[in-house]
């Protein structure tokens, strides 16, 4: 089965193949096939999930996979939230992952309390009017360095410390950190989602 993944994210596209692949599903990104990003005007993940899987399965005609992710910091009250990837952009820097990352180390120099969460929704539609979306969320708390560490993964992955692991998702292999990442939680469940209601045998 072929799905469109509603992102250009090549590093999304990477991590969400390997979690797909015992289901025999192909993802496609929309790049790939002409689809224009989807408007994301909403304020939570899920509504913009949604609008993003909608979109791409309406251009393609295929089932289509969104996922709509995000750093929420427990002394910004949640934020950045949905304008995780623009974060920079608020502070005069161009978009993209290192300026996201010098951005929030600017922020919250002499904040104390660390506390953050990666925050990923995923959205699955059989169409683009399935009037049953299959919705999984995954979370992945943690605590922000004071400085990047290690060298894997993107996003914020090197600087959100796990405590379980006493490492940031960037110093971790990436089969621990599929397995425990945001995305990673979610994909599970979407996975059982997927094997319950559309791959019955599988």
């Amino acid at each position: 089965m072929r799905l469109v993944l509603a992102s250009n994210n090549k590093g999304k596209l990477a991590e969400l193949q390997a979690l797909f692949a015992p289901l025999g599903v192909e993802l496609v990104r929309q790049a790939d096939l002409g689809i224009p990003e989807a408007p994301e005007p909403h304020r939570t993940f899920i509504e913009n999930a949604l609008a993003k899987a909608r979109h791409a399965s309406q251009v393609s005609g295929l089932p289509a996979l969104a996922d709509d992710a995000g750093l929420c910091v427990e002394a910004f009250g949640g934020l950045p939230g949905v304008d995780t990837a623009f974060y920079a952009t608020q502070f005069g820097y161009e978009k993209g992952d290192d300026n996201n990352v010098r951005a929030l180390l600017e922020q919250m120099r002499g904040i104390t309390d660390r506390r953050a969460a990666l925050v990923s929704t995923l959205v699955a539609l059989r169409s683009a009017d399935d009037p049953e979306p299959l919705v999984a969320t995954g979370r992945a708390a943690g605590l922000i360095t004071q400085e990047p560490i290690g060298d894997q993964g993107f996003g914020f992955d090197p600087v959100l410390l796990l405590p379980p692991f006493g490492k940031t998702f960037a110093q971790l292999p990436a089969e621990v950190k599929n397995a425990n990442s945001h995305r990673g939680k979610a994909a599970q469940q979407m996975l059982a989602l997927m094997r319950e209601r559309w791959f019955p045998q599988a």
